[in-house]
């Protein structure tokens, strides 16, 4: 099986028009006619994932944050970037990426953490339209019937092994049946979700000014940037198990989250 044959179904799930202007998904390194030994799968492309990948005979990499994102002007070694892609071609490994446009797909980022929560009746949060197809960043749904906030908070802080959570402040006997969240950095969609009547919003990277903002409208809970994103591996390995099942795919097993808590 060739590169182009994995990164073509993930672009059918997930196509690249989908993907913001800023980003940069898609190949990374490597040669699309490539054959494949085996993939690993990754949230993000560190030293420790290239040398996982060698040790484990896989030459495609499949993450989610792309490991080249803005312009790479030189290839020296002297930041991990540049130490992967100097690694990762000396040993031929491939890289994809698959970012914004795997947060907006239907089934995709924010979808999956919805399911983690057993959440039904899900929808774009923020809908954007293409041709036909309504995607969008984030999601919003309910969960199967109204949970005390507390004990849904710590169900979500379980779920998502978050080291702790940032919150606003809960009022006793407060009640939560509405969900909204969206994956990754996405605070600009407070206030999307307290327009859509939410009663907690689920992301990460929220700023300190930013839970002023809530007041009483919303619960707004911050999990963390890996650990709201950490279930699109899950995906990735779906959909390249599909195409077959017996190919060797493995889901990394190095610890890509740079933040680390007292």
């Amino acid at each position: 099986m060739k590169v182009k044959e994995i990164t073509s179904a993930i672009e059918a799930y997930a196509p690249l028009a989908y993907q913001e202007s800023y980003d940069n998904s898609g190949m990374q390194v490597g040669n699309p006619d490539q054959e494949i030994s085996g993939a690993l799968i990754t949230l993000d492309v560190t030293e420790e994932v290239i040398d996982e990948a060698i040790q484990k005979g896989c030459n495609l990499i499949i993450a989610h944050h792309p490991l080249i994102f803005r312009g790479q002007k030189k290839i020296c070694g002297y930041n991990y970037i540049e130490r992967c892609i100097i690694k990762a071609i000396k040993h031929d490994i491939a890289i994809y990426a698959s970012h914004t446009c795997m947060d907006k797909t239907i089934g995709g980022v924010s979808a999956k953490m919805a399911e983690k929560l057993g959440m039904t009746e899900i929808r774009p949060l923020e809908e954007e339209k293409y041709g036909e197809q309504i995607v969008g960043l984030g999601v919003i749904g309910m969960l199967p019937q109204a949970d005390d906030a507390m004990d849904f908070l710590r169900r979500v802080k379980k779920t998502f092994q978050a080291d702790s959570i940032r919150h606003t402040s809960i009022g006793k006997g407060k009640k939560v049946r509405r969900v909204a969240l969206c994956g990754g950095s996405a605070s600009e969609f407070l206030g999307k979700a307290i327009a859509e009547q939410a009663d907690i919003y689920i992301t990460a990277d929220v700023k300190y000014h930013q839970f002023f903002e809530v007041e009483d409208h919303i619960i707004l809970a911050d999990i963390g940037h890996f650990e709201s994103e950490q279930f699109t591996k899950e995906i990735f390995y779906e959909i390249i198990s599909k195409i077959n099942p017996k190919f060797a795919v493995h889901i990394s097993e190095s610890k890509t989250n740079p933040i680390n808590y007292l």
